[in-house]
Formats: structure tokens, sequence, C-alpha cells
């Protein structure tokens, strides 16, 4: 069996937003170009035998997408992507401020 996380690494290169949702498109003139989340991870391993395995899985959010109109570079928001994704972060920020504050305190 060849190395597994030689294999792994292969297989995470091809993650990510062009695996999800594709290379720019141009609709009606205008080119977009998709914007997302992605996160992935693998594991694998293996025994003094060679028997191993390994496995993994990965999240994509769209963001939203960078549309170019008439020149000019906008970025759109998917407005419920961004809360899905930015809730968790506002969670752990403010947790980690509240520790950070009451470490000053004392």
């Amino acid at each position: 069996m060849a190395n597994i996380a030689l294999e792994l690494g292969k297989i995470s290169s091809q993650l990510g937003v062009n695996a999800s949702y594709g290379e720019q498109q141009d609709v009606d003139g205008e080119k977009i170009i998709p914007v997302a989340a992605t996160w992935s991870g693998f594991g694998g391993g293996s025994d003094e035998t060679g028997n191993g395995g390994g496995g993994g899985g990965g999240f994509t959010a769209p963001v939203g997408a960078y549309v170019r109109r008439d020149g000019q570079l906008r970025f759109e928001p998917n407005v419920i992507a961004l809360l899905a994704v930015g809730i968790p972060f506002v969670w752990v920020a403010g947790g980690a401020l509240r520790k950070i504050i009451r470490a000053l305190k004392k």
C-alpha cells in the first residue's frame, strides 16, 4: 500500500471552492466568481503488518460571489450562509473575550 499520507494529500489538494462550485462563470456579460468557506480533515494509519486505512470528510458553505459588472468587482454575500458561518465564530470569540476580561479583573 502506498503511503496513506501522500494519498490523502492528493485528495485534499482537489477540494475547495472549485470542487464544490466550479470555475468562474459568464452570465449575461457578467463574470461571477463563487466564494466559499471550506473545511476538511483526514486521518489514517497502519499496523506492523501493513494493514491500514484512512478516512476523511469535509464541509463547504457558500459565502457569496464576486461579480464583475461594468469593469467593477463587487462582493455579493449569501447572507444566510454568512450567518451560519459567522455565528459560531462570534460565539467562540465572545467566550474568549469573556475569559480575557475575567483574567484582567483579577
